[in-house]
């Protein structure tokens, strides 16, 4: 039928329909009735393993936290928020190392985050670039990270003894300190912890970093050098801009893994010296596995979570700013 005809079919009344806008998208058909179920059909396994064991432990940790919970003993009064307030009453004997922990945490925090930024995405744009052999030197940053956390941790541990460890030998060898305490004295354990975990982790950021640098467009880099940018130039005016979302995903991903560091402590410090380097985390389990207080591990972890989510929100703004600055 001509494409006249067919705008000027009959209206309802008999009368042709003289508004018909020939320019209107042709109307897609419906699915038949009952498809909108269709996405949930396919969700409902994730969902169903979310709720089990994100949403429902959640509730039920609120729920702990809110008891004097022993699971030894049959009893387990309800105290409300006396857990809460133990931690924030300076009397109580879980103020002290409680708020010690969280220092700990927020040192290795402040000292790892940075790192795990920065050089990531120095080996991530190397790791861009074309050379001979890129493809091993992306497996070569990478493998670390598939070790597991115990894999890491005594393979350090043994590295850096003072008595027998490798890294001293080889300092000593070229005329440096060869007795230093890694692992028993501080600042040497922070240097010892958060070395390791950047060595460890750096290759999922690396990856993260290469993947938000192959998705920016390459015609931005030709339209800066023809506009007389030199590498750092097109570094601050293309890469970071084009590279701002990824930077906040990772930003965020990395906070939240460093602040729950818990084997590297745990395996090769023992929390030493003293409990210098005894994270929040560590003293959690340690309060609610060793000594049953499994009350005042849950408000303690709860507590942490809530930290974590403030610095999440400040990330998320920070960056937000800059995007519509």
């Amino acid at each position: 039928m001509p494409t006249s005809l067919a705008s000027g079919a009959a209206a309802p009344g008999g009368e042709a329909s003289a508004d018909t806008d020939l320019d209107a998208p042709p109307r897609l058909p419906r699915g038949p009735r009952g498809a909108g179920a269709a996405p949930w059909l396919f969700l409902s396994p994730y969902l169903v393993l979310f709720v089990g064991f994100v949403i429902a432990p959640a509730i039920y940790g609120f729920w702990i936290s809110l008891h004097d919970y022993d699971y030894t003993l049959p009893g387990k009064p309800f105290v409300g928020a006396e857990n809460y307030q133990k931690l924030l009453s300076p009397d109580s004997v879980t103020f002290a190392p409680f708020w010690q922990s969280m220092k700990a945490t927020g040192i290795f925090t402040l000292s790892s985050v940075p790192l795990l930024l920065v050089v990531p995405l120095a080996v991530a744009l190397l790791m861009n670039s074309r050379f001979r052999g890129r493809n091993l030197f992306r497996s070569l940053y990478f493998a670390p990270y598939v070790l597991g956390v115990a894999v890491v941790a005594v393979l350090w541990r043994f590295l850096l003894d003072a008595n027998i460890g490798l890294v001293n030998q080889v300092l000593g060898s070229v005329g440096l300190p060869d007795d230093i305490a890694w692992l028993t004295s501080t600042p040497a354990a922070w240097v010892a912890l958060v070395s390791v975990t950047v060595w460890w982790t750096l290759g999922f950021n690396s990856v993260i970093y290469l993947a938000g640098l192959q998705d920016i467009p390459a015609e931005l880099y030709e339209a800066a050098k023809v506009d007389g940018a030199n590498a750092w130039q097109r570094f601050w005016a293309v890469t970071i801009p084009g590279m701002r979302p990824v930077l906040s995903f990772v930003t965020m991903v990395t906070i939240i893994a460093s602040a729950n560091m818990f084997g590297q402590s745990y395996l090769m410090t023992r929390g030493g010296p003293g409990t210098e380097t005894r994270t929040a985390i560590y003293f959690i389990a340690d309060t609610g596995l060793r000594s049953f207080q499994m009350g005042d591990a849950a408000a303690m972890s709860y507590v942490l979570t809530l930290v974590l989510m403030l610095l999440s929100v400040g990330v998320f703004m920070l960056f937000r700013e800059k995007e519509s600055a």
